[in-house]
């Protein structure tokens, strides 16, 4: 029986062409391959997106790539697909190279919303860099979230009261720098709570971290692989009179996650 394969690009194509701008992954490898397995693929195809490759004609690419290392018998590719050096494979030459060689070809047309506006991981990266959760949430079909290990950090927190889990993530990641109501999952365990991701101006303006505090948890997470998944958006990063101006706000921050969550 066919196999359903998905083909991508390690790294993206436009990290190699444009290595100094940041690239926003939605999805980190591992989560993706898990991603195309849930909704009914057999498996991926990773290229090293490299000069070689960059430079490969579109013909060469149809035959060398498709026809002799994967031995495609079709493939399915949104209708503005474009591949090849310079962009130069269009899809109109990608229907009339399959029609000669008998290789299937299907276009799929841009998925949209009810209000006709087009579904892409570009709208999402837009929503989730201006903090507009319930938007990218929308578009995704399920609660963005992100993964990774619990790393020491200053100990602020605890000495605030409020002891967060902590997660340094990729430098690219786009996601608007504030507050948010989120939901962890622990060793299979959900747990909600409230999140700051930026760069804690009331303290030291560094490097962006996300921290989380969980309520009504208590052990220790350090190393453990967590999920912090976002539902919603409280307010942006901010620099205080105080310390208890900044505890203030904080309880109050707690207060609108548990009501959001409820």
């Amino acid at each position: 029986m066919p196999e359903c394969l998905a083909l991508t690009f390690d790294p993206h194509p436009r990290m190699f062409f444009q290595p100094d701008k940041p690239h926003f992954r939605l999805l980190a490898s591992d989560r993706r391959f898990l991603g195309l397995k849930r909704i009914g693929f057999d498996g991926a195809v990773v290229l090293p997106f490299n000069a070689e490759l960059a430079a490969m004609s579109p013909e060469a690419f149809i035959r060398e790539i498709l026809l002799e290392r994967l031995g495609a018998d079709g493939v399915v590719v949104g209708e503005d697909f474009h591949f090849g050096k310079a962009r130069a494979g269009t899809p109109a030459f990608l229907a009339a190279e399959g029609a000669r060689i008998g290789l299937a070809v299907r276009f799929v047309s841009p998925f949209r919303d009810e209000n006709g506006t087009v579904i892409s991981s570009s709208a999402i990266r837009k929503a989730l860099a201006a903090g507009d959760i319930p938007a990218a949430n929308a578009m995704l079909g399920y609660t963005y979230a992100v993964h990774g290990p619990v790393i020491h950090g200053e100990k602020r927190g605890r000495d605030l009261g409020f002891p967060t889990a902590n997660m340094r993530l990729d430098p690219a990641f786009g996601l608007a720098h504030g507050i948010y109501a989120v939901k962890a999952t622990v060793d299979g365990q959900h747990i909600k709570g409230v999140a700051n991701f930026g760069r804690r101006p009331h303290f030291d303006n560094g490097a962006p971290l996300l921290e989380t505090y969980l309520f009504d948890f208590s052990g220790n997470l350090y190393g453990k692989d967590i999920e912090i998944a976002f539902v919603a958006y409280l307010r942006a990063e901010a620099k205080f009179e105080s310390l208890d101006a900044l505890i203030s706000q904080m309880n109050a921050d707690c207060l609108e996650a548990r009501r959001l969550l409820a």
